[in-house]
């Protein structure tokens, strides 16, 4: 078993430790610890295919049950049955095989579980991490297919804390532009309207209080989406920072006195016109 990863999450957030997964493009498996509970997170070449964490996922055979999928005496049924094993088979393998569900119906709920499950740990300000090259779940379980940046994006949707910002987005005069694929790797991400509307303005010369500017949504509301795209790795800081682009008092100074002259130009032009037109009525007088 190979340590490839390690280190505390106040050092290094559960957001950038998915992406440094999902990027490398790693197998295996990431376990997760803040005080007494434990959570084990499995990917494939970058993305999450299946979660663990006793203290943090609901019962599978109530999340079936609210669901309208399952009956209480189902439930029971395929608990007692379990218990008559000894706990040797799964509640789901039982009851597909008492024909109480079908495998999809099941297959969307365990979906469900584990999204919910790394929803709430991007909540996890303290705790330790580490992974484990090649290491997967056991052929019983039902694997999923998950995008780090969806997953990463929707979680961060309901955390919406300003706190977020500042630790994310500390200089707003930085200049963000649109993250390249690494490693050739295909990005699923689903974003919402107002995020595509704010991703829309990171072009590598906009600052991020610029983007402010110009967003339809409120300065708040525009920096925590920002923050989200940043954390997800959709966007990301470039080496350029902006330079503040209101006019100084010497460049209206010099506009007006630029003005100033052109109105001067043209008052001495239509001067000289008239005269020309007087010497040539005058002139014509004369040969007349």
């Amino acid at each position: 078993m190979d340590l490839d990863l390690q280190g505390n999450i106040e050092k290094f957030t559960l957001p950038e430790i998915f992406q440094l997964i999902a990027v490398s493009r790693k197998s295996g498996t990431l376990g997760i610890q803040k005080d007494d509970s434990i959570v084990m997170i499995y990917f494939k070449s970058g993305d999450i295919i299946y979660g663990y964490g006793p203290r943090q996922t609901f019962h599978l055979g109530q999340l079936l049950k609210e669901r309208g999928k399952l009956s209480t005496a189902q439930l029971e049924e395929a608990i007692n049955t379990q218990a008559r094993t000894q706990n040797s088979k799964r509640l789901g393998e039982i009851l597909i095989h008492k024909k109480f569900i079908e495998r999809a119906d099941l297959e969307t709920v365990v979906r469900e579980q584990i999204e919910e499950l790394l929803y709430s740990l991007l909540a996890w300000q303290t705790g330790s991490f580490k992974f484990y090259e090649d290491q997967f779940p056991t052929d019983e379980e039902i694997t999923v297919n998950l995008s780090v940046e969806n997953v990463i994006m929707e979680g961060l949707r309901r955390l919406d804390e300003m706190n977020l910002v500042k630790d994310t987005l500390p200089d707003l005069n930085r200049v963000y532009s649109i993250s390249a694929s690494q490693a050739d790797r295909t990005r699923a991400v689903t974003l919402k309207a107002p995020e595509w509307n704010i991703m829309a303005l990171v072009n590598g010369q906009r600052s991020l209080e610029e983007i402010c500017r110009l967003s339809s949504l409120d300065r708040n509301e525009t920096l925590v989406k920002l923050a989200q795209l940043k954390l997800a790795g959709i966007i990301t800081q470039t080496e350029k920072k902006a330079v503040a682009a209101a006019p100084s008092a010497d460049l209206t100074g010099m506009v007006n006195r630029l003005s100033g002259l052109f109105e001067d130009y043209l008052t001495r032009k239509e001067s000289r016109l008239d005269r020309g037109r007087e010497v040539t009525r005058t002139f014509m007088e004369e040969t007349n």
